[in-house]
């Protein structure tokens, strides 16, 4: 097999996320390096083995693995099919320097619900417009992994708190078009965010990402009936841009928002 070397980068806008990666390898070994962030990384197809801390680690099927920072370690293919695997690289505003040690020993985590929650977050950094979502997750990410690495120190699923679920919705309300970052939003709520989104979800069935993106598409079919372009539409409702609409419009309605236009002219 001849040797491929595919790779993808980039820095999305959302607070602690160095930098997302995305590579499909075959023969290429990584010598022994560090890094200066959390290496969280889930392997799509193959498999990887690494050594950290002299011992020899892998990432069979459904595992997430969290590197800690400044550990050297080093990687390479299980096969000659090589591997595909999604990276993110998360600073210490997400994870602390506490949870350095338990993750030396302990790398990789068998977690299928952990495993799907990084493929949805990595779906929602893919598209521009989308970091609340993306904050969301993120957070919900990083909580369960301090769960699994120091379970101790983190308390029980917090209780449905419909008031402050109640606050939230009022700031999302008032800033449908702009949106607004879950940290801020932790802030003027004096809420965690991880338990501000538990509560939220919790009290309405909707994750606070879903209710704006309702509020917008709601908004965008009213304009798109009156006859507005998508283009239009898209920029006056919040969206980044067209695509960025039509993906929310078409899983929210089910039909692309020009065929829905259309409809609505008969």
């Amino acid at each position: 097999m001849a040797a491929q070397r595919e790779v993808s980068a980039w820095r999305p806008r959302v607070p602690g996320v160095v930098e997302v990666f995305h590579a499909h390898y075959t023969e290429y070994a990584y010598p022994m390096h560090v890094h200066d962030a959390w290496t969280l990384l889930i392997v799509d197809d193959g498999a990887v083995r690494y050594d950290l801390e002299r011992h020899e680690h892998g990432t069979p099927h459904d595992t997430v693995s969290l590197l800690p920072p400044y550990v050297p370690h080093n990687g390479s293919p299980v096969s000659e099919r090589g591997f595909r695997k999604r990276v993110l690289y998360l600073d210490l505003s997400r994870l602390d320097e506490s949870l350095i040690g338990p993750a030396v020993d302990t790398p990789d985590l068998l977690d299928p619900v952990l495993r799907r929650r990084v493929g949805q977050l990595h779906t929602a950094l893919a598209h521009a417009g989308d970091e609340l979502e993306a904050e969301s997750r993120l957070t919900l990410i990083a909580e369960r992994l301090c769960g699994r690495l120091r379970p101790r120190l983190v308390a029980g699923a917090p209780r449905g708190d419909r008031p402050l679920a109640h606050r939230l919705r009022e700031l999302l309300d008032t800033r449908v078009l702009e949106g607004i970052p879950l940290d801020e939003a932790a802030r003027l709520v004096h809420a965690h965010p991880a338990h501000l989104v538990r509560a939220f979800s919790g009290a309405y069935g909707i994750a606070p990402h879903q209710y704006l993106m309702s509020r917008r598409v709601d908004r965008a079919r009213r304009l798109l009936l009156d006859g507005q372009p998508p283009g239009d539409v898209a920029t006056a409702t919040g969206f980044y841009d067209q695509s960025h609409l039509t993906r929310h419009f078409k899983r929210l309605v089910g039909v692309p928002p020009g065929r829905y236009a259309r409809a609505g002219h008969r």
